[in-house]
């Protein structure tokens, strides 16, 4: 059984990690540090210089950024968060951008005062901006996570490193999380613990969810899906869960309740349970403990795979949306593990090419195949252990795929960059 100080650390884990954040998180972690690195700098620079590795230039080249009259690319999330955007208000940073200083970072950009340099790193989010005005110079950097500064530099003098200042990002403890603490977590849990929390993360995923069905973004895939496949609640799933990650991918500023630094993963990890819960007339209880497991479960997986990989998130969310509604309509604690395996079988090489619109129609093969495994396990039936990756438990084929995600795609991420670079 969890004790309360594991219960805790479960409620410190949803609170670092389901937070507000406007468009894909990528453009928005280089304008948060252009926004910071302006107000060290205290006046518009001169010239910007923004080194990225390589799986921040993927996720950032081919998504609109929010508040920005349709800006796309490294140079304009960062000028962008320079001229106007506000370090205080985190993955939000760009909510209070004027259309002056979108005319302003306009005319920086064509002025080519901001160049983008590829960072070599081993590090897959990591980010250094340089600004200079005159003699005075500023370098940001962050590491690992999207707001996490590790190093502030002005004037040669190294003025912050992590390890101390308010700055620091402590990580709460994530060494208890497996299939069967979340789920005694999710089962115990006083609701009134999470309800903020939750009642939030469904009125922004939701909100969005539906505007990109009435919107016009993308290829509209989220209305193509409701209008062409057969009428169901998967279909409806996937219809509203790719809406909302195809609205945010091109340029939605509505903020959505982000999971393990991704958008894409909040709304696969939510939108899928909520709009089954709704379906199905579930309970709001049901609900709110259905996407703490989600969220968690979500959290679990990326853990052993890391913040950027090669391997598509969208797996892992939808891995755990299909688990949850399993919990959410009294699955077994075998027939929750069963529906991980069954998914986990079948799409764990979803490559991750980069934030774009086409992400959404990755969600939905992905729902797609995580329902499946979903009505598989509820039928009693699952793939058998050594069936390829699959291992006895749950947790070991996490952690197996997760090693595949982290380290056995390392060339592969390589090789997509190298491409997309082209």
């Amino acid at each position: 059984m969890i004790n309360d100080a594991i219960k805790q650390e479960f409620l410190d884990i949803l609170k670092e990690e389901l937070i507000p954040a406007m468009g894909c998180t990528e453009p928005i972690a280089l304008a948060y540090v252009g926004a910071k690195a302006r107000d060290v700098l205290g006046c518009e620079p001169e010239r910007i210089i923004a080194r990225c590795s390589g799986n921040i230039i993927k996720n950032v080249r081919c998504v609109r950024i929010p508040n920005s009259d349709g800006m796309i690319g490294v140079e304009a999330a960062v000028a962008l968060g320079v001229i106007g955007g506000d370090a205080t208000k985190a993955m939000e940073v760009l909510e209070d951008v004027t259309d002056a200083q979108i005319a302003r970072t306009k005319e920086l950009l064509a002025a080519q005062r901001c160049k983008v340099e590829f960072l070599e790193s081993e590090i897959p989010l990591h980010i250094i901006v340089e600004l200079c005005k005159g003699e005075e110079e500023v370098l940001v950097e962050i590491q690992n996570t999207h707001l996490n500064i590790t190093r502030i530099i002005k004037n040669g003098e190294n003025i912050f490193t992590s390890g101390s200042g308010k700055e620091q990002k402590v990580k709460a403890n994530r060494t208890n999380l497996n299939v069967d603490n979340i789920k005694e977590f999710a089962d115990t849990i006083e609701i009134r613990t999470i309800k903020k929390l939750i009642d939030k993360q469904i009125r922004c995923n939701m909100d969005i969810a539906y505007e990109g069905m009435s919107g016009d973004y993308g290829v509209g895939i989220g209305k193509t899906i409701k209008e062409c496949y057969h009428e169901g609640v998967v279909t409806r799933m996937k219809a509203y869960t790719s809406a909302a990650s195809e609205a945010r991918m091109d340029g939605c500023d509505m903020p959505v309740i982000i999971n393990s630094g991704s958008g894409n993963q909040g709304i696969a990890s939510s939108v899928p349970v909520i709009v089954y819960a709704r379906e199905k007339n579930i309970g709001a209880e049901k609900l709110y403990r259905a996407l703490v497991f989600s969220s968690l479960l979500t959290i679990y997986q990326k853990e052993f795979i890391g913040k950027l990989s090669a391997f598509c998130g969208a797996v892992s969310a939808s891995c755990a949306a299909g688990a949850a509604i399993t919990y959410m309509i009294g699955g077994t604690s075998e027939q929750i593990k069963n529906t991980v395996g069954n998914t986990l079988a079948n799409i764990p090489g979803i490559i991750c090419d980069g934030a774009k619109v086409s992400c959404a129609a990755k969600i939905a093969t992905s729902l797609d195949a995580s329902m499946m495994s979903h009505y598989l396990a509820m039928q009693g039936r699952a793939y058998k252990a050594y069936t390829g990756i699959l291992k006895e438990e749950a947790g070991e084929t996490i952690s197996c795929v997760g090693y595949i995600g982290k380290v056995g795609m390392q060339q592969t991420d390589k090789e997509i960059i190298k491409i997309m670079l082209q």
